[in-house]
């Protein structure tokens, strides 16, 4: 599949506007098959296992782990620094190794500031490895949130032009990429930033590496339960406003300086968009702001990005912002003031779902329940 940017000149924001999607992120398209050797973009190369393996010593400095695989440090011939990921996903869920260096060379063509380039990968037997440029400053999970000393070092203006390059990566994504890309797992660990603290989204697009008969997402959901939007989790149903849901919490994080759940907070206080909501209701928004920033923050600003998070986060997908619209907020070049909040869709609700789900499996297969027919969850 090819991708395209779907550029009929320059953004324009005064064209910006509320969508709502029933599409699910590719467009199907006749698919070119290209060969091993035969892959377009003169920049991205297919390596060797072994390669990659003298590149990493072994893979033995792990950097980061996550939903598709391992990331390891590697430093290539010429002291150049990558990292790679070994996708830790049996080949029978992948796709065949043409198909799968086809996918990956094309997202290779996807070029921006905000979003991870993607440099090559290895196909060999049953070894499926990604090889990205290596980020100095490992992920927005690891640099920033987690502890005060951390968080101290993120001024607002840093937090800001985090939050905007994001924004910025997403919008690309969404509504300048032809097919459009939906990213399926914005999170902090998803967004690495570099030498010079600009941030990139990783992992984009990458579950089209899998066989088109492969639900390989959904095994993925207890990992990323607070960022997922409440109809994705419900019923998987899919489209650029789950990814809008995703960045809302995100957006939270960065002004807040705290995790989407923290569960060593007292009870009421552990659900980051239960406790926005909470304060929101209770006009006063800006307790919410990381005390780190011991107050050199500007208020406004602030506000506007809280209120852009939690119009990102409502609970109905619809409402919820297109990408170029929370970006133009987020600039202040459309106000939020006259746009009403909507309940958000609570964490705190789809973890009681969550927990009756299991509940409700566990008593479906004793042998108690299977002689009573199927118990339903209340």
């Amino acid at each position: 599949m090819k991708f395209t940017p779907s550029f009929l000149g320059c953004f324009n924001p005064s064209t910006a506007k509320f969508i709502e999607e029933t599409d699910y992120g590719y467009d199907e398209e006749e698919e070119d098959e290209v060969g091993v050797t035969n892959v377009p973009n003169p920049n991205f190369r297919v390596f060797s296992y072994n390669e990659l393996r003298v590149a990493t010593q072994g893979f033995k400095n792990k950097i980061g782990e996550g939903g598709f695989g391992t990331v390891y440090k590697g430093r290539l011939i010429g002291d150049r620094f990558i990292a790679v990921k070994v996708v830790s996903v049996e080949v029978e869920s992948m796709r065949g190794e043409r198909e799968f260096i086809s996918e990956i060379a094309a997202l290779s063509d996807i070029k921006h500031d905000n979003l991870v380039t993607l440099k090559g990968c290895c196909v060999d037997g049953a070894h499926r490895l990604l090889v990205y440029d290596y980020m100095e400053n490992n992920s927005l999970a690891y640099t920033f949130l987690g502890t005060e000393q951390k968080r101290a070092r993120f001024s607002w203006e840093l937090r800001k032009g985090v939050a905007l390059g994001v924004a910025r990566g997403l919008w690309y994504l969404h509504e300048q990429v032809n097919p459009h890309i939906i990213h399926r797992d914005i999170k902090a660990s998803n967004i690495l930033v570099d030498a010079d603290f600009t941030p990139k989204l990783a992992d984009f697009g990458l579950a089209k590496l899998f066989r088109d008969n492969v639900s390989y997402i959904s095994t993925r959901v207890a990992g990323t339960l607070g960022y997922l939007s409440p109809e994705y989790a419900y019923s998987g149903h899919l489209t650029r406003k789950s990814d809008i849901y995703s960045f809302g919490v995100l957006l939270l994080e960065i002004v807040s300086g705290r995790q989407v759940v923290e569960y060593h907070f007292q009870h009421g206080e552990q659900f980051l968009v239960d406790k926005a909501w909470e304060l929101y209701n209770a006009k006063s928004l800006l307790m919410l702001v990381d005390s780190q920033l011991k107050g050199d923050f500007s208020e406004e600003e602030a506000l506007r990005f809280l209120r852009v998070g939690l119009l990102c986060v409502q609970e109905i997908a619809r409402l919820r912002p297109a990408m170029s619209v929370a970006l133009k907020m987020l600039q202040d070049e459309m106000s939020t003031e006259d746009v009403d909040i909507s309940q958000p869709g609570l964490v705190s609700d789809l973890m009681e779902v969550k927990i009756r789900r299991r509940v409700s499996s566990n008593f479906t297969s004793s042998p108690a329940s299977s002689s009573n027919g199927s118990v339903h969850a209340r």
